[in-house]
């Protein structure tokens, strides 16, 4: 067989182990984004204590969001008044893991990594909060919480997208005393063709929490599955392609013996660090590559460090850390996240070697053992490739459209 036959089969493999597993963690993470409101979220994280930080690790752990979208979610909940140890906590936790890596863990790393992952995420996501709690002090009153005058307030409410969550509650927090601030706080459409209205301002928001227009069973299983199977999946679709495909590599042509020569010591898990920082993935997508690796003769506990590192920091996430919280917050939060995925990492390999747990590690071998394919992973792979077929589809026709209109209007 070809080298390149090899590589095919061996990727295709690899995502029938993996299409069951996401296909449930998909599921599982729309349910949760649609019954866990940010409210929720909000209430829990604004004070700096270290039930708050605990908080923020524990709720933000099982959470569908990766690398990219917690960094949205962050910066929302840190203008709507969390606390920075609890914002943290929150930002090393969320993409670390989730229902749907822990599912795909399972199917391609073993039962062991499914349930050291998701425990370590939190133990290192209250360890980052709590480095900063100690050595970050925050001021008792935030810049996002100046008063702003009545003639700059409906101005400031919508100047722009970004500081739309620091003025929500100046600007709507009680009913405007004239007609006229209703109208210039939100120029909507709406607004304009009702300026008497004093709910106009955020009627996008609250509309659908009045119960005329509260939705209905069959509008949250719509909604379930447009995330899980839309947006969720377009998220992690790309990286995680790439990572099968270097996992599959991985296992074609490095040699088994390539990286045991760093083994399970200090130096492999520091490069299995300053491989992860920079990288822009997700925590499903990093599992695969994780496969590789430890095909590859790497310690679980260096690929453990990779699992931690690479999705919690990236340079989008550190950008935005040091823009809304400061740069010795991010410095805290790097040398955080190392040095406690190190820790972590060999804690893993002690209790490895110590309880003899190697028969819990998978390499994503068990639906095709003896040459054996099982149907229904067979069909769940169908499934999630015409998923993300459709997906792509759909992606070039708004893209031609776009084209189009653009090309009309010149």
């Amino acid at each position: 067989m070809s080298d390149i036959a090899l590589l095919a089969q061996n990727f295709l493999l690899l995502f029938m182990e993996s299409a069951p597993w996401l296909l449930l963690g998909l599921l599982v993470a729309g349910l949760m984004h649609e019954l866990v409101p940010i409210s929720m979220l909000q209430k829990h994280m604004g004070s700096a204590s270290t039930g708050a930080v605990g908080k923020a690790a524990v709720i933000g752990a099982p959470l569908p969001l990766c690398s990219c979208g917690v960094i949205p979610a962050a910066v929302g909940l840190r203008r709507s008044g969390a606390s920075k140890p609890a914002t943290v906590s929150f930002l090393v936790s969320t993409p670390e893991t989730g229902v749907d890596s822990v599912s795909v863990s399972y199917a391609l790393l073993g039962p062991l990594f499914a349930i050291v992952r998701p425990f370590c995420a939190i133990v290192s996501a209250i360890y980052a909060g709590m480095m900063v709690k100690w050595f970050d002090k925050e001021a008792p009153a935030t810049t996002h919480e100046a008063p702003a005058t009545p003639a700059e307030a409906p101005q400031n409410c919508c100047s722009s997208k970004a500081k739309v969550a620091e003025t929500t509650t100046s600007c709507c927090s009680s009913k405007p005393a004239e007609p006229v601030s209703t109208a210039s706080c939100c120029s909507t459409d709406k607004a304009k063709a009702t300026p008497a209205s004093t709910s106009s301002c955020c009627d996008s928001e609250d509309s659908s929490a009045s119960p005329a227009n509260k939705p209905g069973f069959t509008d949250k299983v719509a909604a379930i599955w447009q995330f899980s199977s839309g947006k969720l999946l377009i998220d992690i679709t790309v990286w995680l392609l790439i990572g099968l495909a270097l996992a599959a590599a991985i296992q074609t042509w490095v040699p088994t013996d390539f990286l045991t020569s760093w083994g399970d010591g200090l130096v492999a898990m520091l490069v299995m660090a300053v491989i992860g920082i920079p990288m822009y993935i997700c925590a499903t997508a990093s599992t695969p590559i994780a496969v590789g690796f430890l095909s590859a003769g790497l310690s679980p506990g260096a690929v453990l460090v990779f699992l931690l590192a690479g999705p919690a920091t990236n340079i989008s996430t550190m950008g935005m850390i040091a823009k809304e919280m400061g740069k010795r917050t991010l410095i805290l939060y790097i040398t955080s996240v190392m040095s406690a995925s190190i820790v972590l990492g060999y804690g893993l390999n002690l209790l490895v070697d110590q309880f003899s747990l190697q028969s819990w590690i998978a390499l994503g071998q068990s639906t095709h053992e003896h040459g054996e394919i099982s149907p229904i992973y067979a069909l769940c792979a169908v499934l999630l490739g015409g998923l993300m077929i459709r997906n792509g589809w759909q992606a070039l026709q708004q893209k031609m459209t776009k084209s189009s209109q653009a090309s009309c209007c010149h």
